[in-house]
């Protein structure tokens, strides 16, 4: 979280009688503006593997920062988490908040600038140069906004976002050994509430914040939130699909495997990991995934329409593997959109939040300044 400057929260839309949020925070003070030039303005979603966390979760600084001192207004969105939600929910979210930020937001930041410090300088938004931006889980709610929003998104940043290919082994394959970052295998028993069927009972979960464990637990800053290790949980069960479209009976991601095994020939995981999503292959399994779901998967919806894109990963992420962003670039690119993928050597999946990223990419015109500045919306 910025520690200066106002920030404006509003209910984007309300489920079941509670409110889904944003943060809206105005251009830096030094900048001088005018109401009556409405600002571009940077949304962004947080990571989380799209099943803990809210706005204000693992917050880029680094990015608000320099989007404010750019004179852009930076929103931070909550979303509905899985479970009980489903891609289909959060993507409902997604395309709400668009509406909202199009049709009622500007009136809100209107009336919050005259009742505080900003009655001198008021805001608005220009809502036809939205950018999008989002880390992890995140990065896919930015894909999902840029295909399916509107006003469509004219700029796309993803960190090392899920979505560029979600039919290989990280997201179908069970797993038996430790896969992410070396931490240890889970046990699902301990999660009994979050497994199906049991997970479709709980309540709309749009805020769930990080909690840790204190120093005398058993394992000192372990997460106490057990949202925090179920995107993990998924995976190593080979049925994150599940839960993110919602089709567990039948298993989509029993589907797939059962899919890739007859295609591949029993060599799947070896194929698919050297080359993702590609050829006959991105085809077939296009065809396997029912048609109700299809458009929950990026790699699926890339159309010439869809607006440029800058895309950040590390080489050694355990997380989102970075063949993920390679396949997206390719689809891209062949699709004619302009896409830029920077591959950041030896880096671990939330490399930008470590304490020594910003002497590491912050310097002038280094990759922070990169990707802020791609955001801008003319």
């Amino acid at each position: 979280m910025p520690s200066t400057g106002n920030v404006f929260t509003y209910a984007y839309k309300h489920v079941d009688g509670l409110p889904v949020h944003i943060d809206v925070y105005p251009p830096h003070q030094a900048i001088s503006f005018e109401v009556s030039a409405p600002m571009p303005a940077v949304i962004y979603f947080h990571g989380g593997a799209l099943t803990v966390g809210n706005r204000r979760s693992w917050f880029p600084t680094w990015l608000h920062r320099r989007v404010t001192e750019l004179g852009m207004v930076f929103i931070s969105a909550d979303y509905r988490l899985i479970p009980p939600a489903t891609g289909h929910e959060i993507l409902c979210d997604i395309k709400d908040l668009f509406h909202f930020i199009e049709s009622e937001l500007n009136q809100g930041i209107l009336e919050d600038c005259i009742a505080t410090a900003y009655a001198s300088r008021p805001f608005q938004i220009n809502t036809h140069a939205l950018a999008v931006s989002g880390s992890s889980a995140g990065g896919l709610c930015a894909y999902l906004a840029a295909i399916h929003a509107s006003p469509r998104p004219k700029a796309v940043l993803s960190m090392y976002g899920m979505g560029g290919d979600m039919t290989t082994p990280q997201y179908l394959e069970p797993k038996s050994e430790p896969f992410f970052r070396g931490r240890e295998i889970l046990d699902p028993g301990d999660f009994s509430e979050y497994l199906y069927p049991a997970s479709t009972q709980s309540q709309p979960t749009p805020d769930s914040p990080l909690a840790y464990h204190p120093p005398t637990y058993r394992i000192p800053g372990y997460p106490a939130n057990p949202r925090m290790l179920l995107g993990r949980l998924y995976l190593q069960m080979g049925t994150f699909l599940d839960y993110y479209t919602g089709s567990h009976n039948p298993s989509l991601s029993a589907i797939l495997r059962a899919h890739a095994n007859e295609q591949l020939q029993g060599d799947y995981s070896a194929s698919a990991m050297e080359n993702p999503g590609s050829g006959d292959l991105l085809k077939t399994s296009q065809q396997a995934i029912p048609a109700a779901h299809r458009h929950l998967l990026p790699q699926f919806m890339i159309t010439p329409a869809l607006p440029p894109m800058f895309l950040i990963h590390g080489s050694s992420d355990t997380a989102v593997v970075v063949k993920e962003s390679h396949n997206l670039r390719s689809l891209l690119e062949k699709a004619g959109v302009r896409a830029e993928l920077v591959v950041v050597e030896g880096k671990e999946h939330s490399f930008d939040y470590e304490p020594n990223a910003e002497d590491e990419f912050g310097g002038p015109g280094g990759l922070f300044d990169r990707a802020s500045r791609y955001q801008i919306v003319t």
